[in-house]
Formats: structure tokens, sequence, C-alpha cells
């Protein structure tokens, strides 16, 4: 596994993918902790070029740090998936994306008051609260490890049920339920059909509502609890909001997670210098899961789609032109990041866009960061011999399809 050629600057805006082909978009990763090889020519086109989706139409690709900022703070671009222009990556996406989702695929201003419902069980002193409990996670999963014994699975064992234990916990959802939901959501979100992706989000649909009928007969704790005694402008949720609302919670929390723990863990174990730094603490963890973030960019790509006419770089995205934002590019923008393909703990890489920017920024990014910090500090902590249990050529990355790039399963020893 080799990597890229180092993007240092600017490059001329009429290269290849700006005015010749379109690269085709979603490509999958040869090596796991790498952009996609075929993105090249559209790291070339900096900072705007052209992709081609499945279905062959074309959509605008950002690959510039600092035009990636501006367009994602630009209310002229729409996260509304209902939108005929909005770029679909996959058949599947193409067949739900009737379906909106909240917060995800909404825009202001319903986003922003779904936001502001949310924001109060998101802030930094909560997820602080949150810390004993995650460390409690931690340690669960790792001593049921060292009783078994090496070699391990790392995904199923530890990178999965981690971030879904936190979630549930956070949501007041069963641990007991677990294995149904994150089956359901990996059917979601990497089904091969578009009726296997239907049923997926029929079953948790239904799990949730089922879930919310409960807790009305039988009140508990927990954030889903919390909304259903709060009182909006328009009056309490509906039950179709809550199973809306937590049924996102409950997907998007634990997926992004669960890939940033297992690709982390590979990246670093093909990294000895750096996780040499790691493991003698002369890192902090902080600075380690903010370059991971920005190195891996487990996110394919934040898609948009225009409003209105949008004049940018010497272009012009038409309305109802979709658009996506490269997230593995921008965050090796050499203008940026010094050596951009280079893993370096001595960079400040807090401005890296994995987690978004603008009013649709992750609201859940302070917990996750949390959840890397504890997770990765204490795996390596608590196996100091950890290491790969198969070539590194072995280990399968997830395909093009994802929505999410990571890792299928990741064996490892100590």
């Amino acid at each position: 596994m080799t990597q890229s050629t180092t993007h240092t600057g600017i490059q001329d805006p009429g290269a290849t993918a700006a005015q010749g082909t379109p690269v085709p978009f979603p490509q999958a990763r040869s090596c796991p902790y790498q952009p996609p090889a075929g993105y090249g020519p559209l790291r070339e086109s900096y900072p705007i070029g052209r992709v081609t989706l499945y279905d062959g139409r074309a959509a605008w690709a950002v690959t510039g740090h600092a035009l990636a900022r501006d367009l994602l703070s630009d209310p002229r671009l729409s996260c509304d998936r209902t939108q005929p222009g909005f770029p679909a990556p996959s058949e599947q996406f193409a067949k739900v994306r009737a379906r909106g989702v909240p917060l995800i695929s909404v825009d202001d201003p319903a986003h922003n008051a779904q936001r502001r419902l949310l924001i109060p069980h998101f802030t930094l002193k909560q997820n602080a609260s949150m810390r004993p409990r995650i460390q409690q996670i931690v340690d669960q999963l790792l001593d049921a490890m060292e009783r078994q014994g090496p070699p391990a699975e790392l995904v199923s064992a530890f990178a999965l049920p981690m971030p879904s234990m936190v979630i549930c916990s956070l949501l007041g959802v069963p641990y007991d339920d677990h294995e149904f939901f994150e089956a359901a959501s990996e059917r979601l979100l990497r089904g091969q059909t578009v009726d296997e992706v239907a049923r997926a989000r029929q079953e948790l649909e239904r799990y949730m509502g089922e879930l919310v009928d409960r807790k009305r007969r039988e009140p508990g704790d927990g954030l889903l609890d919390e909304l259903m005694q709060m009182d909006t402008p328009n009056g309490p949720l509906g039950r179709q909001e809550l199973v809306a609302l937590s049924g996102m919670l409950l997907a998007a929390g634990h997926e992004t997670t669960a890939n940033m723990i297992s690709l982390g863990v590979f990246t670093l174990l093909r990294h000895p210098e750096q996780l040499a730094a790691l493991r003698s603490r002369k890192t902090p963890m902080a600075v380690v899961v903010e370059e991971l973030l920005r190195y891996l960019s487990v996110q394919n790509g934040m898609l948009r789609v225009a409003v209105e006419d949008i004049e940018v770089a010497g272009r012009t995205i038409r309305a109802g032109e979709g658009v996506i934002i490269m997230t593995a590019i921008t965050n090796r923008d050499g203008t940026v990041f010094a050596a951009p393909d280079s893993l370096d703990w001595d960079r400040s890489a807090r401005h890296h866009l994995a987690f978004g920017f603008g009013v649709h920024q992750c609201l859940g990014q302070n917990l996750a960061r949390l959840e890397l910090e504890i997770a990765l500090g204490c795996l390596f902590e608590r196996l100091p011999g950890l290491r790969l249990a198969v070539a590194a050529d072995e280990v399968r990355s997830k395909p093009a399809t994802s929505t999410i790039d990571g890792l299928l399963e990741l064996p490892v020893a100590w």
C-alpha cells in the first residue's frame, strides 16, 4: 500500500476533472487510509472539478478547503434530498431519498428548530458527564477481549459495540436490542438492493415506534424520554417526529465512530513511529484524534444541491445542479495542511472538515471525539502488543457504495 503523491499547492483550474472526462464517484479505497487512487485528477482540479454518478449524471466536486468552507456556509446550497438535482451516489440512495432524515437532509428554518431541541444534550458539559459511562463500556469490552484471548476480530468485538452501547445509554435504548439495530443500521447504510434498504428502514422505524410506545407507558431515563416530555413552540413532539429523530441519532451515533475506531487502529499499526509516540504519551490523545479525523476522512462526501446560481472559481454552479464536498480531498489540501499525505502529530488539524462546517456541522462531534480518545487510548494501553493478525493487504475496505468508508473486518492479535 503506497501513499499517493503529496499535493503541495493550488493547481491549474483547467485540469482534467474540470474540463475533461468527469471522474466516477464514489470509488472504493485500495488502501484503507488513503483516498481512492482514481480521485487523483480531482486533486489536480483545484478547487472544483466534475464527477459522474452511477447513473451517468454529472455533479460538481469541491476539492479546495477554503471553497468547501464557503459553500458549506452558503444557504444557496441545500441538503434537501427530495430536490430533483440532489446527487445520488448509488441506486439505493436514489430510491429512498424521498424519505427525509431529520437534521441531515433538512434546511433552515426546520433544521434550526430540530437542532435547538438537541443542542442541550450535546454540550461539552453534557459530553463530559458521559466520560465515566464511556470508560466503563470500553473497560468492559476490553475485559471480554482479554478473557477470550487472541486472536480477535476488532470490528465486532470492540469498534462497533463500543459506540453502540454509548448511544444506547444516551438515548435510553435497551442495549439488549443492540444486535438488531446494528444489523438493521448496517443494511440501511450498505444494503445491496433497494428492497433490502427499504426493509431495514421499516424495521428500524417499527422498533423505534414500539420503543416510544413502551416509554409512554413506562418512562425511563435518556434523551428519548426527555424529548417525549419536551414542549416545543408547536406543542409536544408527535410519535412520528420522535421515531424519526431517535432513529437518526441511533444509526448516526454509532456508524461513523465505529469506522473511525477500526480504521484508526489499522492506520496506527501501519505507522509505527506515530504509534510509538502515542504509546509513550508524548502526544496528547486529543491531538491524535484530530489528525486521524483529518487524515482518514471516512465520510465519502457531503452532498448538496444548488437552489440558486453560484459563481465560484470562475465557474457557475447552476440552480438544480448537484455539489459534492470531497472531504477526503479538502482535508488534504496542501495550501492548508503541509505535507497533507503524512500522518503528523505536530500539525494543528482542528480546522479539518471531517464533521462538516456551517449550520449543518455534526451535532455529536464532541461526543465522537471523546469516544475516540478513550477507545483508542485505552486499547493501546491495555494491549501494548496489539498487531494485525493477517497481512495488511488482506484487510478489506468497505465497498464504494458505502456512505462511510471503513473496514469490513480487522483481525488482530496481541
